[in-house]
């Protein structure tokens, strides 16, 4: 059995919005991420206006994830080798720096996406940084786990108001005045952070000597290493690279069953509103226990509804089955309580650095390969099979992380390599 929590109620997320520190750490958040989805789009269209490339336009996209992968694995040192605040804060000015450079009209295109890979390196830094600052911030108990659901639930929600508040921006801006509005955001969200959260010092200090590459290996060689922890990662990985096949495929799909542009928004934005209706619902409904108790069932049949879509659903159907395949993610929080009891406090900045880093990658990695067996097999049966196939993942999964519960480590450290050692309290 995995462990479970106590079965105190939840103190909700109203007591998370009383804590100041939270609250400065959320305003930042929210301006960063409505920042970052208006340039993305302005950018993409600054980028096909110069060019006239639709491949370098979607170019422009999809280094918004690539770089994550080496950003969170090299640089992952930072999150615990630094004082978190000053991290952040040098990571939102980074940023903005970045930002005000693609505003000068001499910079070229090449400028343009290289500046866009700096900035998304930067980002799995940024994240993991704040992602383990918060259990300073707020604990590493139940106030953790709803102010983590709280900054998930802003992330969805930016993705159905930041393009469409970076489409009505280009309508009276150009391109680059709208890319502007990112720099005041990330100038804003380091002024927030800077003055509304404690400094605190660092985690390891470099305490071992090492260069900052040096340190950033290790930590990715000890988490990996861990088979508690990596089997908690890949839970949180592979169901989200295999769920966003309908939304990648959403525009084929669209056309194969002759919806209207107006229903393709709604295939688009289906599974965010399950995903935001459901965390909200787990977060404020259930008891820290209750949430535990369902993560393993709920991650093993979250992609079940995805099977649907081997049927060629109409419209209704197909958003019924995406809004229940987003309800499906709720199970990430009581996985979190997991994750952060599993990783020793100084490794936390790595660890959820690197977590946030192959999140991001793996979902990128999800869409090519679904785009790419759209390329020899009906969209419907692509979605379908992404299903099939990460239901079977999830199971596998669910499997090892039962293994590797607390109360059975002893049974699994005689068959296992890992450095066990690490997670010791």
């Amino acid at each position: 059995m995995s462990q479970v929590p106590s079965s105190t109620p939840s103190p909700g997320y109203g007591a998370v919005f009383a804590i100041a520190e939270f609250r400065a750490v959320f305003a930042a958040h929210l301006l960063s991420l409505l920042g970052v989805m208006v340039s993305e789009l302005a950018l993409t269209v600054l980028v096909y206006d110069l060019t006239g490339s639709p491949l370098l336009s979607a170019l422009t996209f999809a280094l918004g994830l690539l770089p994550y992968l080496v950003g969170g694995t090299l640089f992952a040192g930072v999150a615990d080798r630094y004082p978190a605040r000053r991290v952040l804060v040098v990571c939102d000015l980074l940023c903005a720096a970045c930002v005000a450079v693609m505003l000068v009209p001499a910079t070229p295109v090449a400028g343009l996406l290289a500046l866009r890979c700096l900035i998304a390196a930067i980002a799995p830094v940024f994240t993991g940084t704040r992602m383990a600052a918060l259990t300073d911030i707020l604990g590493d108990g139940d106030l953790y786990v709803l102010g983590r659901s709280l900054l998930r639930i802003v992330s969805q929600s930016a993705m159905l108001i930041g393009f469409g508040a970076g489409g009505v921006l280009l309508t009276v801006l150009s391109p680059r005045g709208a890319i502007t509005v990112t720099v005041v955001t990330f100038l804003c969200s380091a002024a927030l952070l800077r003055l509304g959260t404690r400094d605190r010092p660092a985690r390891t200090g470099g305490e071992s000597g090492g260069t900052l590459l040096k340190e950033s290996l290790s930590g990715a060689r000890l988490v990996l290493g861990d088979r508690r922890i990596r089997a908690l990662m890949l839970l949180l990985w592979l169901p989200a690279m295999f769920v966003v096949a309908p939304e990648a495929l959403a525009a084929p799909y669209a056309d194969a069953i002759g919806a209207s542009p107006a229903a393709l928004g709604l295939l688009f934005c289906a599974m965010a509103v399950g995903h935001i209706g459901a965390e909200l619902f787990v977060g404020a409904a259930l008891s820290p226990r209750n949430r535990s108790r369902i993560v393993l069932p709920v991650a093993a049949v979250g992609l079940l509804p995805l099977l649907v879509y081997a049927i060629r659903p109409g419209l209704p159907l197909a958003l019924a089955a995406l809004a229940l395949a987003g309800a499906g993610a709720a199970y990430v929080i009581g996985l979190d309580q997991w994750f952060v009891d599993a990783v020793p406090q100084e490794l936390r900045g790595r660890a959820m650095t690197l977590l946030t880093a192959g999140l991001m990658t793996v979902q990128g990695l999800g869409m090519a390969l679904a785009g790419l067996a759209a390329e020899f097999f009906p969209v419907h049966q692509v979605v379908a099979g992404s299903g099939i196939i990460g239901t079977v993942c999830a199971l596998l999964l669910v499997v090892e992380v039962r293994r590797t519960a607390p109360g059975r480590v002893s049974d699994t450290e005689g068959r296992d390599g890992a450095d066990r050692h690490v997670t010791s309290r």
